[in-house]
């Protein structure tokens, strides 16, 4: 994954940082683009596996019908209220799709991990709950950027 960071080396998180950051965060901003160009935002759960971050999404919503004409896509997890607080993290990339859509449960052994981590995150459960409306996509980002104000401070 090549790392690219238009912010000052000083506010940007070490690897450490931000794989912890992106594995206690619960709700990412994902931006995708219609076929004619118009940008579309909206909140998702998610998880990281230290590589990639995994999206569960509605087969059947504006994101997906989206990603389907262009993989492109942005997503940004980012919190803090003042701005000594603020930090985040911005990945883009091609998404994949993996597994079934939508997902009923089939063996995939590329889901084992996300499909581990994802129900205690959200659900308190061990296995993951499949309702037959959402699927799986994968962002291997191919830039990262990372910002952590609260080290101006400290």
């Amino acid at each position: 994954m090549a790392v690219t960071q238009r912010r000052g080396r000083r506010i940007m998180m070490t690897d450490g940082e931000r794989d912890a950051y992106l594995t206690e965060q619960r709700t990412c901003r994902v931006a995708t683009l219609a076929a004619d160009g118009r940008p579309h935002a909206g909140a998702l759960w998610f998880v990281w596996d230290g590589t990639s971050l995994w999206l569960y999404s509605l087969t059947r919503s504006l994101r997906w019908a989206q990603l389907r004409h262009d993989r492109r896509i942005a997503v940004v997890v980012d919190d803090g209220v003042e701005y000594g607080e603020l930090r985040g993290v911005e990945l883009s990339g091609a998404v994949e799709f993996v597994g079934e859509a939508p997902r009923t449960g089939a063996a995939c052994a590329e889901l084992e991990v996300p499909e581990r981590l994802f129900p205690p995150k959200y659900f308190g459960m061990e296995a993951m709950p499949h309702d037959g409306r959402h699927a799986w996509l994968r962002l291997t980002p191919d830039t990262v950027t990372s910002w952590d104000f609260r080290k101006l401070t400290g």
